[in-house]
Formats: C-alpha cells, structure tokens, sequence
C-alpha cells in the first residue's frame, strides 16, 4: 500500500496544468461505478486530484504507474477505505449503480460488503477455512440456516478455485494454507457475501509464478460476475487480465483506455515513456 505522503510532496502547481486533462477513454457506456472531480488530501497535502473515471460492468481495470502515483490511494476511495485514515478527506463524487457511496446516509459496512477488497499481502482471519468463508454471511444476515451458510462457503470456494484443494479440510486454519492458497480464500472470503465490484490492491505481489498465474486466471473468470477493478506494478500482468487500462502519474490520472492500444500505441508522452522502461 502506497504511504500517506507519496505524491503529495511531489505535486507541482505550475508546469503540470496540461497533465491533468486525462486522454483517451476514461468513461464507459454502462459503468458500474462512476468517479468525477475525486481529489484526495492528507491535511493540507494533495495526494491525488480531479480524477474522472468508470468502472464498467463485468470489465478489469487495471490501474498502472509508478510508486506513489496515487494508484492505491484511488482504490481505496471505492469503497471508502480511506475513512480509516487519520486526516484523509476525499472531495468529489463517487457512485455505485447511480448511488453516492460518499452520502451522510450510507453505511460503509454493506458498502464494502458491495464493493469487496483483496490486499496485496493475504490476510485471511485466524480462524477456520470455513469460519474466514462464512464470517461475512453470517454478520451481513445472508443465510437463513447452516444448510445455506455451507452452500454459500462451497460456491464461493468454487468460484475462487479452492474448493478441491481444501473440502476435506474446511475446519483446519485458514494461516495454514500456502500463500496462493490464503489469497484465494481472500477472494472467496469478498465473493461470499455477492458483491457487485472486486478491489484487488497487487494481489500478486507477495505470491510466486505459479501462484500468480493462478489468480490471473481466476480474475479473467470472475469477470464474468463481477466488476474488477486492479492496481499492479506488472506491466505485463495488466496487458494479460484487464480490458481497460488507467496509467497514473504524481497524483494525475494522465491516460485511460483500451489494454492492447494503451500498450501498442498510447496517446500520450507520459504513458508511452512509462510503458516503454524510460522511467517509473
């Protein structure tokens, strides 16, 4: 997760007024979730400014730049994780299916029941296989039975591709799964109480190849229910599971647009230098 302070020390007022103007495609035709005008400070510190985007439905969004571009901090406005920070005021708007999930009215805790989070490291509850599924379900009044909990707990293992793996074992530790395994359980943990959109912080950062490829392969099959939007520092990584791509830069939202013509031939110089290695 990107610090506090990143971008916001970076952040010139003169000379990048030309970069705020986000190219490419930043709005869909059927977008599941909306951002206009999103700013984000720390104090009096700007972290992130007059972003403008959509989420559309049953799309990845990958979300690309370098370090402290204020990627993550974005992510975390989507489901109002930011709340939990000491300071943090987010400006503009954010909508869900027309809803503004910033209203005095809302409750972040269906909202994030909604709008599910799987951070870059796994950090499944000390509890059980089973009890770290079922835990959301049970709190957000899902079921009306055990029979219906152990239903929810094995599609949602299904649809994360656990389900094999550990049916024998629902009752031992989810700490004691391989790290691939535990960050699946994660996404099962998000998928069980039926969310609409799926926050992936660089899922894959902690896992090895074979694990990472796994999850690739998940997301591209749970895009087929669900809304992904997903910050990762691979490039590469991107380019194979996402249909849009957003590329951030010092706290500016600089190119969005289709994945295969963000990488073969972005519009804007900032993108390109970042997409072909000359910084970042």
């Amino acid at each position: 997760m990107e610090g506090t302070g990143f971008a916001a020390s970076q952040l010139q007022t003169a000379g990048q007024e030309a970069q705020r103007q986000t190219v490419g495609e930043p709005f869909v035709a059927n977008p599941r979730m909306t951002a206009r005008d999103v700013a984000v400070y720390y104090g009096d510190k700007c972290a992130i400014r007059s972003i403008s985007i959509d989420v559309g439905c049953n799309e990845v969004l990958a979300m690309i730049g370098p370090s402290g571009c204020g990627k993550s901090t974005f992510l975390r406005c989507l489901n109002r994780m930011n709340d939990t920070v000491p300071g943090c005021r987010v400006t503009g708007e954010i909508r869900l299916d027309g809803e503004d999930i910033y209203a005095p009215s809302v409750d972040v805790v269906p909202l994030r029941a909604r709008v599910g989070m799987v951070f870059q490291k796994p950090n499944p509850f000390p509890k059980s296989i089973f009890d770290n599924v079922a835990y959301g379900p049970k709190i957000h009044g899902l079921t009306r039975n055990k029979t219906e909990l152990e239903e929810i707990v094995e599609i949602s293992l299904n649809k994360a591709g656990l389900w094999e793996e550990v049916k024998d074992r629902l009752h031992e530790p989810g700490t004691g799964l391989s790290g691939g395994q535990q960050q699946r359980l994660c996404i099962a943990r998000a998928i069980a109480v039926s969310p609409e959109v799926i926050l992936m912080d660089e899922p894959c950062s902690a896992l090895d190849p074979i694990a990472t490829a796994r999850i690739e392969d998940l997301i591209d099959e749970l895009r087929l229910q669900y809304s992904i939007v997903i910050v990762t520092h691979a490039m590469q990584q991107a380019s194979r599971v996402s249909q849009r791509t957003a590329y951030f830069h010092l706290g500016d939202l600089i190119e969005v647009g289709p994945t295969e013509r963000i990488f073969t031939n972005p519009r804007h110089r900032l993108t390109e230098d970042y997409i072909t290695g000359r910084f970042g």
